[in-house]
């Protein structure tokens, strides 16, 4: 599969300076993946924001770098992709500019190209079960850490803009989950979901 190269999400969009922004913006954007000669793709519908500075629930939080979170500090349209808990790899968009460090993490996509293959990958779940979470999202679309640092203009994994609005009305703004030891900062209302159904 050639991605449409005039529905690619551009360097700009990526380098958004405000990582809050750029994951509301997310939202609505078709997050697509060609592995194994299979073609697969969902709709974005959660995100969550994560800040390289004063923000303790980011894994390179003020300056702290580790082998795992160098490709934060690279340049924006990267793929971050780490295993939680030994067993779920997640999708994280880098954003912002070199040296930030400031991600977004694709919590939750609507399966839209490729359902027969995202089902089988899956276990044949039901459809609304198939990738409403970031582990099974990985799954259903073949991501894992693998594909980590990838560049997201050209396959393996890329991200199109197919022009699918997202009214700002029905972006629903809470706290992010599994990220208590972040303290204060876990109270940040910087996970965005939107009902598929209003799409």
């Amino acid at each position: 599969m050639i991605p449409d190269t005039d529905k690619l999400l551009t360097v700009s969009f990526y380098s958004n300076p405000d990582v809050v922004d750029a994951s509301r913006q997310l939202l609505g954007k078709v997050l697509c993946s060609s592995v194994n000669g299979s073609y697969t793709s969902g709709i974005i519908i959660e995100t969550e924001a994560y800040c390289g500075r004063d923000d303790r629930a980011c894994h390179a939080n003020n300056g702290l770098r580790t082998d795992r979170t160098e490709v934060m500090y690279g340049d924006p349209g990267h793929a971050y992709i780490y295993l939680c808990y030994g067993i779920h790899h997640l999708f994280n968009v880098v954003t912002n500019r070199n040296g930030l460090a400031d991600a977004v993490l694709i919590r939750s996509v609507q399966p839209l190209d490729g359902i027969d293959i995202i089902k089988e990958r899956r276990g044949n779940k039901r459809i609304s079960n198939l990738a409403d979470g970031p582990g099974k999202l990985t799954q259903a679309l073949g991501i894992t850490t693998s594909l980590n640092k990838t560049d997201l203009s050209k396959p393996p994994v890329w991200i199109e803009d197919r022009e699918i609005s997202v009214k700002s009305a029905y972006i629903n703004a809470s706290p992010r989950i599994g990220v208590d030891y972040a303290g204060e900062d876990a109270k940040k209302p910087w996970r965005f979901t939107i009902n598929p159904s209003l799409l």
